[in-house]
């Protein structure tokens, strides 16, 4: 595995940054700069499940294992969709992306919010992550600041 690290320092408070990152309508603003079609389905809540997808084209599932609202979440990848929605475990693709992590941690800082997005994963997919977190990121502080 391969980790990456991501971070984001934002004019606005923890609660502000992850309201404006979690919530539906802005969740597509800031991702669809980087991953276009993108939305989320399921409930941020720990032990829940979140599909991560792209309408026809599939997406990941996973697992939020922690979730401590506007401090710290934590989410392990357990299978891929396919583009009909259902979830595959055995492809070498699946086997490639699951127990792969993304981590998001909202920290106070000079009365703003220092946001970091780790992410471990195959070092097949650093490309994407590396050319499409910045941009997501400047997105989601355009919103939080704006």
């Amino acid at each position: 595995m391969k980790t990456l690290e991501f971070n984001i320092n934002i004019a606005a408070s923890p609660e502000k940054v992850s309201k404006i990152m979690l919530e539906p309508a802005t969740y597509k603003e800031w991702v669809n700069v980087s991953w276009p079609g993108s939305i989320y389905e399921g409930t941020w809540k720990k032990g829940g499940n979140l599909r991560f997808i792209s309408q026809g084209q599939g997406g990941t599932l996973a697992t939020l294992e922690e979730f401590k609202p506007n401090e710290f979440i934590l989410a392990r990848h357990i299978a891929v969709i396919l583009s009909d929605g259902s979830e595959d475990t055995d492809s070498d693709m699946a086997k490639g992306w699951i127990g792969t992590t993304e981590s998001y941690t909202f920290t106070e800082k000079n009365g703003g919010t220092e946001l970091k997005v780790e992410i471990k994963t195959n070092p097949a997919w650093e490309k994407m992550f590396a050319e499409g977190w910045p941009k997501a990121l400047d997105k989601l502080k355009e919103l939080c600041e704006s």
